[in-house]
């Protein structure tokens, strides 16, 4: 019987920080993620989460062109996140398509676009901290929250102002039950695509509201409610590091949730980096997932890869 696995793809799986985010690039990129990404299916079946933050800071530009130069109507950001969700779903359900023509094996792919609940009264709209769009001079970004009520925040690494907005706790995935038959059956499902599009419930009926998802923590909400196996996080690093970027950093090879709480308790894992997966693979061990391991998408053809964090 195949192990059920949730596989969160992260940014550089679309799009590498040297790139400008071309149609070419992304499709290479995401490519070569599939590929890294067939050495699981002999023994797994599947679900895929994917980041957006590029691809929905490039919809934020062309917005704000089209409204400059030819005065169009600029889209809220739940409608950006169901665009992208549509267009990153359609690269890497093409792809996954053909890296299994070459292995021989043949499954159905489903890209479900998806809503995901938040409470409105979240803390995070209180205090919106999740960074998107594009970089913005002080003068500027000034004259833009005026004008929109936007808020913004300078860049920790000196790039400019950028548009903040809330990250709410991701509540409910929606047709979550669906995923879980889906996969259990054999088909390959792409879900909860950039944290999933945010939407709030009143009185029976559902809004979009402006507000970023974590997608890693998304991610995890979405592996317990279907009784995943494992969880994996895939991101720029091979395994999760103390001291990163220090001359005795160290690699880790196996954490408990107790050893992971006190790092994170620690200041150990960077706030715009690996704290949030922390948090994730926290919540998938401490709500019945087995393990969760955090690792670069190359390194899935080794079984023992990455970081594992375990109870």
């Amino acid at each position: 019987m195949k192990k059920l696995a949730v596989v969160a793809l992260g940014g550089n799986a679309l799009l590498r920080s040297e790139q400008k985010g071309t149609y070419k690039e992304q499709i290479q990129n995401v490519n070569q993620t599939c590929e890294q990404i067939g050495e699981l299916l002999p023994d797994h079946n599947i679900v895929i989460a994917h980041g957006n933050g590029p691809q929905v800071g490039n919809i934020l530009l062309q917005n704000e062109a089209g409204k400059e130069k030819h005065g169009v109507e600029d889209m809220p950001l739940d409608y950006c996140v169901a665009q992208t969700q549509g267009s990153i779903g359609y690269l890497i359900d093409m792809c996954m398509r053909n890296v299994m023509q070459k292995m021989n094996i043949q499954r159905n792919v489903v890209t479900l676009l998806t809503q995901v609940t938040v409470d409105k009264n979240d803390k995070g709209f209180a205090n919106p901290t999740k960074p998107v769009g594009p970089y913005y001079t002080k003068e500027n970004a000034e004259k833009y929250a005026e004008s929109t009520g936007a808020k913004f925040k300078e860049d920790a690494k000196g790039r400019g102002w950028r548009k903040v907005v809330a990250s709410p706790v991701p509540q409910t995935i929606e047709n979550v039950n669906l995923v879980k038959q889906l996969a259990q059956d054999g088909n390959i499902i792409i879900t909860v695509g950039g944290g999933g599009i945010p939407v709030v419930e009143e009185n029976g009926q559902i809004s979009g509201i402006e507000a970023v998802i974590d997608k890693d923590l998304a991610s995890a909400v979405t592996a317990v409610a279907i009784g995943a196996d494992e969880f994996y996080i895939l991101t720029d690093v091979s395994k999760v590091y103390i001291n990163f970027r220090k001359e005795n950093e160290k690699a880790l090879d196996l954490l408990t949730v107790q050893q992971a709480e006190e790092l994170l308790a620690n200041g150990e894992f960077g706030e715009g980096s690996m704290a949030p997966k922390i948090r994730a693979a926290l919540y998938f061990v401490k709500n019945g997932g087995k393990e969760c391991i955090i690792t670069e998408a190359s390194m899935l053809k080794d079984k023992n890869c990455g970081t594992r964090i375990v109870k």
